[in-house]
């Protein structure tokens, strides 16, 4: 697809009952910024309450990424160690909670909040080069929040996330279509075709069914969540995280020093 060069930004068009919605900053492998963060909460609560929308896809500018992550200069003056993973709950919880059906279109990399992205979308159709993780243990040194972990490891299982958070690999998207996490795989010449025809198929069915089936399981992953502020807490005010986020704008391998 044609890379627009402009600020970084959320792109959407409506074309009948489908719509499309693209993360547009292609020079930094559309990593969000704050601003696009707030747009996309603008965006998916505007979709929840049109009803003339049947499906939403997701995709990245370019073909390097659907989402590599968060534009990390925002963490350079994070003051209130875990309202940053509070804020990101509220907006990701507008996705998961969009009533009608979602398709993440992946192209290269879905890392951070590219993979929840992706798993708070119902299907995820990719390349077969699309790698997918949260390899903060090697970069930032930050963590999630129980409602994301608990979100991803309903759909990944425990112990593919461990695999992603404990060791930072980033996992093929060959390994991931046999578990059934993706919905399928297509070659990049192809994987929009793919993803318009099932994006078809979804919309010609029953919505108000599609809508309590999905909002259904999204309410039982969200019940009984424990507080683990205390984890937060100490992971976003501890030297470690300074650190990672330090030697990634000084373009260095983080030294941990687990405090």
């Amino acid at each position: 697809m044609t890379i627009d060069s402009k600020p970084p930004c959320l792109d959407l068009t409506i074309n009948g009952k489908i719509a499309r919605l693209t993360f547009n900053n292609p020079t930094a492998r559309n990593a969000l910024t704050w601003p696009m963060y707030e747009e996309l909460k603008k965006i998916c609560d505007s979709l929840a309450g049109n009803p003339d929308i049947r499906v939403v896809i997701f995709r990245g500018a370019g073909s390097k990424a659907f989402v590599s992550g968060s534009d990390i200069q925002q963490f350079v003056d994070l003051q209130k160690d875990e309202a940053y993973e509070v804020a990101v709950d509220h907006i990701f919880a507008s996705l998961q909670q969009l009533p009608m059906p979602t398709i993440a279109l992946i192209e290269g990399l879905a890392v951070g909040s590219g993979l929840l992205i992706a798993t708070a979308c119902d299907f995820r159709i990719s390349t077969p080069e699309a790698r997918f993780g949260i390899p903060v243990a090697k970069t930032l040194g930050n963590c999630l929040s129980p409602s994301n972990l608990s979100w991803i490891a309903a759909h990944l299982g425990i112990p593919m996330v461990k695999k992603m958070l404990l060791t930072a690999e980033l996992i093929k998207a060959p390994e991931l279509l046999e578990s059934g996490f993706i919905y399928q795989t297509a070659d990049a010449a192809e994987i929009e075709s793919v993803t318009n025809a099932l994006a078809e198929k979804l919309s010609a069915l029953a919505p108000i069914t599609q809508k309590a089936s999905k909002l259904t399981l999204a309410r039982l992953l969200q019940s009984n969540l424990p507080d683990c502020t205390d984890l937060m807490r100490e992971t976003y005010n501890s030297k470690d995280f300074r650190e990672g986020v330090n030697a990634f704008l000084e373009g260095r391998p983080p030294q941990w020093v687990g405090k």
